[in-house]
């Protein structure tokens, strides 16, 4: 506990975990929200699942542009008008798909949402790579934690919302929430200092020494977890027990829960990579056995057990990400991050889905899961540029 409250008497670390944690449940809520509404209006999953693809890409396409925007001119300007931009485009998306509106209409208006989706897990990554080098990595865990908590709590509140009420009232909660978290950490962002930036390529900062086997190794392991979030529900619709998928998937995120507040309170002694390594080796057998598991309680006992490796890989990653970004580009490096590992696990989820259908089923899919992780491993293994030795180091963000 004593390492968790040296980073909560860290200046603005109250506002990073809180608004933080409030800033990114929209972005569990709003898809499955939005999947919900417009399958309702509409019959059809098809196009349902059309507008939350297209939200998705475009929250992606347009983090990193407003990254590197963030890591020139400050975050907080971006932000602000985000908080303001945001729920405005919700209402217009809520309005459209309740008014009826043609199905491209509603597609292109969950693009409009997706593309001013607040900047808030990479400016609060970025700012928690300026803390004290001493409490950095708990503070990386409790970041880390919070977003496993972030997929329990969002789509429980959705939910709630659609039994209680309508799917939409999960879409308005979402982007009030999106406005606190985008001001709280607009405000604990106010004294960013840019640091000096040359001028560099589109890719300069994913080519940068080391960043590319992070990104290759983080994709991967993502595209395996994407593949797990489609064989879950299936394995517990075959089971005749398809009300236990969220129940599944909210064990898996516990045990990662567990795994970081552990994590986060111990003091490693090996490199940021090999810990690395090692984490995602981890994760690797954890996802072994649940081909061969037929019990959903089995199943369960499994994927805490194999979630606990969850967050601490997580965390170590955000450290090797803040380590190596280019100084001048610390925001954009996270961007970057979510970016291509929200789209590996796309990917993964596509393929796992297939997978399901051919006569591979629901074990091909969790076959293909633990092969993710084991490419992961891979990956960390093959040779690369060295990092510069010497890091620059980072201010602190004072409150």
């Amino acid at each position: 506990m004593r390492a968790y409250l040296t980073v909560w008497r860290l200046p603005s670390a109250p506002v990073l975990l809180l608004a933080g944690f409030a800033g990114r449940l929209p972005s569990s809520m709003v898809p499955l929200a939005l999947l919900l509404m417009v399958q309702q209006q509409t019959g059809s999953y098809a196009v349902a699942g059309l507008a939350a693809a297209s939200l998705g890409i475009a929250s992606a396409v347009m983090a990193p542009v407003l990254g590197r925007l963030a890591d020139r001119k400050g975050p907080r300007r971006i932000l602000l008008t985000q908080a303001a931009l945001y729920p405005l485009l919700l209402g217009l998306l809520a309005a459209v798909t309740l008014g009826g509106a043609p199905d491209v209409a509603v597609v292109a208006a969950s693009a409009l949402a997706g593309a001013s989706t607040p900047l808030v897990s990479g400016t609060v990554r970025a700012l928690w790579s300026r803390t004290d080098p001493r409490s950095r990595s708990t503070a990386y865990a409790l970041d880390a934690t919070a977003t496993e908590l972030v997929f329990v709590v969002g789509p429980t509140l959705v939910a709630t919302l659609a039994v209680l009420a309508e799917p939409a009232w999960a879409v308005a909660v979402a982007g009030v929430l999106a406005v606190v978290g985008a001001l709280g950490i607009g405000g604990a962002a106010r004294s960013w200092v840019s640091a000096p930036a040359p001028s560099t390529g589109l890719f300069t900062t994913v080519l940068a020494p080391g960043m590319p086997r992070v990104l290759v190794s983080g994709s991967a392991v993502m595209l395996g977890f994407g593949a797990l979030e489609v064989a879950i529900p299936a394995f517990a619709d075959s089971t005749g027990s398809p009300g236990i998928s969220g129940l599944l998937l909210a064990v898996w995120s516990l045990g990662s829960v567990a795994g970081g507040l552990w994590f986060g309170a111990r003091v490693m002694s090996a490199s940021l990579p090999r810990q690395y390594r090692w984490l995602l080796f981890g994760v690797t057998i954890g996802l072994a056995p649940l081909a061969w598991v037929s019990s959903p309680w089995a199943l369960g006992v499994l994927l805490f057990l194999g979630g606990t490796a969850i967050a601490p890989t997580l965390t170590v990653q955000n450290s090797l990400v803040g380590s190596l970004a280019p100084v001048h580009a610390t925001t954009e490096a996270f961007t970057w991050l979510s970016t291509i590992t929200v789209g590996a696990s796309a990917v993964g989820a596509a393929l796992g889905g297939a997978l399901i259908e051919t006569e591979a089923g629901i074990p091909g899919a969790l076959v293909l899961a633990c092969l993710g992780a084991a490419a992961a491993v891979v990956v960390t293994l093959v040779p690369g540029r060295r990092a510069p030795a010497a890091v620059v180091p980072r201010e602190s963000v004072p409150a």
